[in-house]
């Protein structure tokens, strides 16, 4: 487990998913969230997903706790060794903990992870140009924007940019001093 000052990053359980589902089912998250357009999910379909991915070994998922309940989730994925490099995902689900530090705290606790358990060289991640939120959040956390699809993503009646980011450890380190 990864503790914070207000979050701790710890191992899904499946007490989880029920809440779990009523994220992925919340159409202005999932719209935020994730590049392809909302589908249902039915909490067996959120059992079947758990299920693979406490076999899968090349992700590092981590539900996110805070004051007692879990309010999200983060990790990261697509390892590729010979490059040392990894993308980067969370979703704070409970909207009651949006705009105040709790996916920034999280964010940073992967990044340490990242550099200096895993030796990761460089982080990356993807987000939509309409969420200015998570845009902010990732610079204040050191990502720098590496480039943009233009009109690449269809989300709520119009076409927006992906943003690509990424952060090099040397650059993290070197603001950590």
């Amino acid at each position: 487990m990864l503790h914070g000052e207000k979050v701790i990053l710890r191992p899904f359980k499946k007490e989880d998913l029920p809440r779990a589902t009523e994220f992925e089912n919340d159409v202005e998250l999932r719209l935020l969230a994730q590049i392809d357009p909302p589908l249902p999910w039915s909490l067996e379909r959120m059992e079947a997903d758990f299920e693979r991915r406490q076999k899968d070994e090349l992700t590092a998922w981590f539900a996110i706790e805070a004051d007692g309940k879990y309010i999200g989730k983060c990790g990261l994925h697509n390892f590729r060794q010979a490059d040392q490099t990894c993308e980067l995902g969370i979703e704070i689900g409970d909207k009651a903990y949006w705009g105040k530090g709790y996916g920034r705290e999280a964010v940073n606790l992967l990044l340490d992870y990242a550099f200096r358990l895993r030796n990761i060289r460089k982080v990356s991640l993807t987000t939509s140009s309409h969420n200015e939120r998570a845009i902010r959040s990732y610079k204040k956390c050191g990502f720098v924007e590496e480039g943009r699809l233009q009109e690449q993503q269809w989300v709520d009646g119009r076409y927006v940019d992906w943003v690509f980011m990424g952060l090099f450890r040397r650059d993290w380190e070197q603001e950590k001093k």
